[in-house]
Parts: structure tokens; sequence; C-alpha cells
């Protein structure tokens, strides 16, 4: 079949895939964003048991596979009478799994920052929370811009997990199994859908950029 075929045939739902895999990345990467900085607050907190549990979150998620946790979220929670519907399932998978990276991503900011600006703000009185929210985080953001443009693209692409479920609407990759169940759409619906990823890809790596022009620090 060849695109126009497709587009013509499946169009509407490739618009309506397309946007539901933005919903998935934007909402998924914000609650990752969220956590992760939660997460970061814990590992460089003063109290040691938070410090541990950050250290066991990152490690954790960020060795886990996103289908292997898709599953446990879908198939093994029901059986502890937690049944959660398959888009908060999928929101979860692609959320919990960024959120580590996005904590590796801001350590390595707050790495980059100089240690007399923190010992600065303890000499004037400021808070741990004071610390980190007014002189560690706005500077570790700035500093990790572009690696959080990458991660966001990660994201949109692990949201094709989504596939794995039967999710209404569909995102871009179901989208193309079900083509590839009720039609002939063979390699073309997946060239259709590559094309629509890498579009969205270039437009967030061109975002990031013009982002990180405007705020970088220059040491």
């Amino acid at each position: 079949m060849s695109i126009s075929q497709l587009l013509s045939e499946f169009g509407s739902q490739y618009a309506e895939a397309l946007f539901t895999t933005w919903k998935l990345t934007a909402l998924s990467f914000s609650l990752a964003f969220v956590i992760g900085v939660a997460v970061t607050v814990m590992r460089v907190s003063p109290v040691r048991p938070l410090r541990i549990a950050g250290e066991i979150y990152v490690q954790i998620f960020r060795n886990i596979p996103g289908a292997a946790l898709l599953i446990l979220l879908v198939y093994a929670f029901p059986y502890l009478n937690i049944v959660w519907s398959y888009f908060t399932c999928v929101l979860i998978a692609a959320s919990l799994i960024p959120a580590a990276f996005c904590s590796e991503y801001l350590m390595a900011g707050i790495n980059t920052i100089p240690v007399g600006q923190i010992e600065a703000a303890r000499s004037i009185g400021m808070t741990f929370v004071q610390t980190i929210s007014k002189v560690v985080i706005p500077q570790s953001l700035r500093s990790s811009v572009l690696p959080l443009t990458n991660l966001l693209v990660a994201t949109m692409l692990t949201t094709a997990l989504a596939s794995q479920v039967p999710l209404k609407p569909r995102d871009l990759t179901g989208l193309v199994a079900h083509i590839n169940t009720h039609a002939v759409g063979g390699v073309t619906a997946f060239f259709i859908s590559a094309m629509l990823y890498c579009g969205t890809a270039v437009v967030i790596g061109q975002v990031g950029n013009l982002i990180d022009k405007r705020v970088r620090i220059l040491r």
C-alpha cells in the first residue's frame, strides 16, 4: 500500500495517534521531571535515609526495562487488587524510568556549581531548602537543558510501550500494529510513523537548543 493510500484511509487515525503520542510524552515528561527533582533533592539531603532512598530509586528504575515495568503494572498489580487503566499504566511506566535519568542529569548539573556559592548561601543563614530551591536547582537546570531535551525525546520514544496494551486511542506505534493487522500497510506504515516521530524529535531538539542558548551559564 502506498503512502497516499495509507494517508487517505488512515490519515485521521494517524493524526489522532500523533496527538496521543504528544499527550503521553508531555504528561510523562512532566511527571518524570517532578519525580526527578524530588529524587535529586533526596540524594543531596543531609538526612542519610533520604539519600539512600534516592540512590536506590535511581539504581532500580535506571536499570529496569520499560516493557517489564509495564507488564508488572498491567498484569501483576491486579493480583494485589491494584487496577489502573491502560493509559495510567503506560503513563506510570513512561515516567518512573525517565525520572531516574532526570535525577542523574540534574546531579551532573549540580556538580558544575562552584562550592563557594553553596558555602556563601550557608554563611548568610539560608536553610537547606532555601539553598536547594534558590541556588542549587535553578543553576542545575540551566546546566542541564540539553540533556533534558534528549530525555524528552527519549520519553517520547518510551511512550511506544503503549503499543503493548489495547490503549484507545492508539499511539503511533500501536496504530502501525493495528494497520498491519487489518490491512497490508507493510513497511510504509512504519515509515509514516517514523517520520512523525523524527519530525517531533527535530522540533524538540531545536526548541531545546534555543532555550539552552538563552539560559546557558558561561564560565
